[in-house]
């Protein structure tokens, strides 16, 4: 029912449909490295059968196992030589040698842990002694029983080795006779149908044909009486019931769970997705779910010949399929709702897209059906590949009407005026451009006689067209329901804020590493069902997968997925504990010590380091790699690194001997040539250094080494403050001496051992210079008590009248006089014109004048 449910796995016509066939795990091998497999597996044991005692043992057991390993590989490859094996026989083959290769691989597991502690036992005891020097007869005995051990251990891997070696080589043949079958039958030329041998043998067999649909009808007829019964009946009108009610459920009952408003203007993305898939799943599954009913109902009740179930079969996965398209129609393009649909196009090409998705369903699941009467009447190979040839010629129709409309639809848009804007999808063109060469190959077959490869195209069109669908609402759906809702401030993403204490950008990356990883995950899932009829297996890929995962062979060295994952949350576990640890010793027991900063922040950098020391041995371990092997790579790169990384090996050392000796500490002040400031961090590379005015200074470690640096605090945190104050030389210094001893006495913070003193600096041509020089406990202290001190001294000076009263400024500003005469010959010029006497006024022109010419003489000289 599944088969006919979906055409691309349906079965044909045994004349013409080709079946799938799995491809091969792996290459074939090479004639001159591959051994014959009978040979392998009919070689006599080198040992004899185990005592009774010796099978008991786990050795014994495991050996057991691979004889009886043997003896089914040999009767595996038995049957395999027999001739004209169907696809069904070659599966179940297929199928059996895997358990046997699945029950070896672990028995190859099982045994590599013991030959390995056998080897590290034999080990022990050292190298055989040489030049004829002979070892106590314990230990002879000993090394003796030790090697006839790791000698029946490694015997028996390599018999589980050869064995799974044989297996593999099994299903490489079983792959390649899948494959052959599937591309001959995929290949066989016929009839061609222009050819008129066709036709003329179609209707020539047209009466015999129909002689046989008559006889299996009447056949039916008599079973159906003969078997008729109340259970039987019952069973039929149970299949009858049960395809009225999911008719009646997808009519009624998917509208009103699924409401669609005609007149919604703008509908978001979460309902049209919610809609569609409420769509898909009321309107197509209702059909599916009714067909397999029927079918197993019927099936069940034994009604009518065995060679008319496959008709029923293809006909109600016909009319399943025809619902499916038209549901997914109806969901993605939305027709009459333009406002809840889901890709990107216009209205026309939405319209008469849905009902050629449903045309194109209907043709193919009506060659289905062709094809399976023809199967049920055994009609002739002319009328069976005539009648296939007609469904292709109208599914490919189908398929050339709808991409030329779409091309007219795009050239329509291109010649329309003003700037172009994209009406359709990205990979819509590539898509036609695929569609057409599929119609291409179609008509190419068709006309060449390959009916079969044709029909097989049409098929991957209708099944690869399903899972686009369904692929395309399953990432949107996981994008809007996984995605959206732990993006948004919605209750799920509130509520793992909450509980698990996210916070919301972590919650966000969250939703979006979910949705991605879903995508891949979908995204597989359809490559594996589209290849599915080209002969890739899931199988193969699983067990390539596994292999790959698991650990594959190099040469002589061994590769394992899972080995490199498992070494990587050691690390990462390692890493985390040691985070741990170092913020417990910082927050919790270091401050509890009397031990300063820079030591408590040099305990903390050193249990990082012993961590990811730690971290990395216990994860090369695990991954094999030993001492010996690191020294070998690490001397290889020695050389590269000396010159490549010399800045950062010698930063790192120098990290390395700043915590060792610790010349700075975390919270020290320095200084570092014209900067200075707290120390903050010593990393690995660089310290951190914080500024006065909260910058942060980066400082390679090997300039703290190799540099010149002045540590405040290293020995003693104590600070000295000086004040410098002039005085007039007609001031009496020693009155001023105790004056600033004093002021500097009576602040808190200044020291009374050493005690405040002033030092007479100099005696200046105008001034005595004087120093006070007192002392704080703490060096953080020296900028503040500085500055109270210069408020004290200056107010102390004042008062004692020491230092003069700052007064008032006099400012001298020459060549004022000139402007001082014209201003005042222009008062008197006004003043005589109010009196009305003009007199002046000509002699004040002529004195400005003059004035005027004897400035500018001047200016010359001047300059």
């Amino acid at each position: 029912m599944l088969a006919a449910a979906h055409p691309a796995a349906a079965q044909g016509v045994s004349a013409t449909a080709p079946s799938p066939a799995p491809a091969s795990p792996g290459a074939p091998a090479s004639p001159g490295a591959s051994a014959d497999p009978e040979a392998s597996a009919a070689a006599p044991s080198p040992e004899s059968p185990p005592e009774p005692e010796a099978a008991a043992s786990p050795g014994g057991r495991i050996r057991a196992e691979l004889e009886a390993a043997r003896a089914e590989l040999v009767q595996q490859q038995a049957a395999l030589r027999r001739p004209n094996l169907s696809q069904a026989e070659l599966q179940e083959l297929r199928a059996n040698i895997d358990a046997i290769a699945e029950r070896l691989r672990e028995t190859v597991a099982e045994m590599a842990p013991r030959v390995e502690a056998a080897k590290n036992l034999l080990e022990q005891l050292g190298p055989k002694p040489k030049d004829g020097a002979q070892e106590g007869p314990e230990v002879a005995r000993d090394r003796a029983e030790r090697e006839a051990r790791l000698a029946r251990l490694d015997e028996t891997q390599r018999l589980a080795r050869t064995l799974l070696a044989q297996a593999e080589q099994l299903t490489a043949q079983i792959s390649d006779r899948r494959r052959t079958a599937f591309a001959s039958a995929l290949f066989e030329r016929s009839y061609s149908l222009l050819s008129p041998d066709l036709w003329v043998s179609a209707g020539s067999s047209i009466p015999r044909d129909l002689r046989a649909l008559r006889i299996v009808i009447e056949d039916s007829a008599s079973r159906f009486e003969g078997r008729s019964s109340p259970a039987t009946l019952t069973l039929l009108g149970l299949a009858i019931g049960a395809a009225v009610a999911f008719h009646v459920a997808r009519r009624h009952l998917a509208p009103r769970l699924v409401r669609r408003s005609p007149t919604a203007a703008e509908v978001n993305r979460r309902r049209k997705v919610r809609s569609a898939v409420g769509i898909l799943l009321f309107e197509a599954g209702p059909a599916a779910a009714g067909a397999f009913v029927i079918y197993q109902l019927l099936a069940v009740a034994d009604l009518f010949p065995n060679r008319l179930y496959p008709v029923l079969a293809a006909l109600l996965g016909g009319l399943a399929f025809v619902a499916f398209a038209r549901a997914a129609g109806d969901a993605i393009l939305a027709p009459d709702r333009p406002a809840w649909r889901l890709v990107p196009m216009s209205d026309a090409p939405a319209g008469w897209t849905a009902r050629f998705a449903v045309a194109f369903a209907a043709t193919v699941a009506t060659g289905k059906v062709l094809d399976a009467i023809n199967q049920a009447i055994a009609a002739g190979l002319p009328l069976t590949i005539a009648t296939r040839a007609l469904v292709i010629l109208v599914a490919v129709g189908i398929l050339a009407e709808l991409l030329r409309r779409f091309a007219m639809r795009v050239e329509t848009d291109e010649s329309c005026l003003g700037p172009y804007v994209p009406t359709e999808p990205a990979l819509a063109g590539p898509a036609r451009l695929v569609g057409w060469a599929i119609v291409a190959a179609v008509i190419a077959g068709l006309l060449g006689g390959y009916i079969a490869f044709s029909s097989f195209l049409i098929d991957q069109v209708a099944w690869i067209a399903s899972l686009v669908v369904l692929l395309y609402v399953a990432v949107a759906l996981t994008d809007e329901f996984l995605g959206e809702t732990l993006r948004s401030q919605s209750r799920v993403s509130t509520t793992l804020q909450a509980n698990l204490g996210l916070r919301r950008r972590a919650v966000e990356q969250l939703g979006v590493l979910g949705a991605g990883v879903a995508r891949v995950v979908l995204f597989l899932v359809a490559a594996l069902l589209a290849l599915a009829p080209w002969g890739v297996e899931s199988g193969d890929l699983t067990s390539n997968l596994r292999a790959a995962f698991f650990g594959f062979q190099v040469g002589d060295v061994t590769i394992s997925l899972s080995t490199i994952l498992v070494a990587l949350l050691l690390f990462g576990a390692v890493i985390g504990t040691t985070r741990i640890v170092q913020r417990w010793l910082a927050n919790t027991f270091l401050p509890t010590t009397e031990l300063d900063a820079g030591l408590r922040n040099s305990i903390q950098t050193a249990a990082g380091y012993l961590g990811f020391f730690g971290a990395a041995a216990l994860c090369l371990s695990y991954l094999g790699l030993g001492l010996d092997k690191i020294a070998i790579v690490a001397g290889a790169l020695s050389v590269g690194i000396g010159f490549g990384l010399q800045s950062i090996v010698n930063n790192f050392v120098s990290g390395l001997i700043l915590l060792w000796e610790r010349p700075i500490r975390v919270g020290d002040l320095v200084v570092i040539g014209d900067g200075e400031g707290y120390v903050r961090r010593i990393s690995v590379r660089a310290t951190e250094i914080e500024t006065y005015d909260r910058s942060s200074v980066i400082i390679p470690n090997s300039n703290l080494i190799s540099g010149v640096v002045k540590n405040r605090v290293r020995g003693d945190r104590t600070g000295r403050v000086i004040i410098s104050v002039g005085i007039g030389r007609d001031k009496d210094p020693a009155r001023t001496a105790e004056l600033l001893v004093e002021a500097a006495s009576r602040h808190g913070d200044v020291l009374h051992e050493p005690p405040p003193r002033v030092l007479f600096k100099t005696i200046g041509a105008s001034t005595l210079d004087l120093d006070l020089v007192c002392y704080v406990d703490d060096v953080t202290k020296q900028a503040r008590v500085q500055s109270d001190l210069n408020f004290a001294v200056f107010k102390t000076l004042v008062q004692e009248g020491i230092i003069p009263m700052p007064g008032p400024g006099v400012m001298n500003i020459g060549g004022l006089e000139q402007i001082q005469a014209a201003l005042q010959h222009i008062a008197d010029a006004l003043e005589a014109e109010k009196d009305g006497d003009p007199g002046p006024q000509p002699r004040a022109r002529e004195e400005t004048r003059k004035r005027q010419i004897r400035s500018d003489e001047k200016e010359p000289a001047r300059a």
